[in-house]
C-alpha cells in the first residue's frame, strides 16, 4: 500500500510577527476547535496578526486570532469570532515555556496555522521583541534585496 504525502499546507502566517520579534525558539502546538472554525479555516476565513498567547492555569491559550464564520454556518451555533482557543502542549514543553516567558522581555506568538495529518496546528516562537532599530535594519535589508533583485532583472533583459 502507498504511503499518502505530506499534507502539511499553511493557513495562515503572522507576517508581523517576524517583524517585531527575535525568534529564539519555535513549537508546533494542536489547537482545540469547534466544528464551525474547523469549516472556516478551510475556507481560509483567518486572521493572525493581532494574535498572541497566554499562559493562565498552567495551559497556554490564543487570544486575538480571529476566525470568521461562514455565512452558511449552522443555525444552532452562535459563532464566536474572536473567541480564545486553547493550545494543546506536552506539560514538560509548556513549564518550559512558563519559565521563560517570566523572564523579562520574553513572550509567545503565534507564527502560522497549518494542517498536519488532517488536524490543525498552529505554530508558536519564544520570541524577544525588537527595538526601533533593529526594525529600521530590517526594512533596510529589505529594500536592497529588492534593488539588487531589480538590478538583476533589468540586467537580464
Amino acid at each position: 500500500m502507498a504511503k499518502k504525502p505530506d499534507t502539511a499546507s499553511r493557513i495562515a502566517d503572522n507576517k508581523k510577527a517576524a517583524f517585531n520579534y527575535f525568534f529564539e525558539e519555535k513549537y508546533e502546538a494542536g489547537m482545540v476547535l469547534q466544528g464551525w472554525e474547523v469549516k472556516a479555516l478551510r475556507e481560509g476565513k483567518v486572521q493572525l496578526t493581532d494574535g498572541y498567547v497566554v499562559v493562565k492555569d498552567g495551559e497556554l491559550y490564543v487570544i486575538g486570532c480571529q476566525i470568521n464564520p461562514l455565512r452558511s454556518a449552522s443555525t444552532h451555533v452562535s459563532p464566536d469570532a474572536v473567541r480564545t482557543k486553547k493550545l494543546l502542549l506536552h506539560k514538560e514543553e509548556i513549564k518550559r515555556l512558563v519559565g521563560k516567558v517570566e523572564q523579562k522581555g520574553y513572550t509567545l506568538v503565534p507564527l502560522n496555522l497549518h494542517w498536519k495529518d488532517g488536524k490543525v496546528k498552529c505554530e508558536i516562537a519564544l520570541a524577544k521583541g525588537k527595538a526601533e532599530h533593529d526594525k529600521r535594519s530590517t526594512i533596510k535589508d529589505r529594500e536592497g534585496k529588492r534593488e539588487v533583485e531589480r538590478a538583476m532583472k533589468s540586467r537580464t533583459r
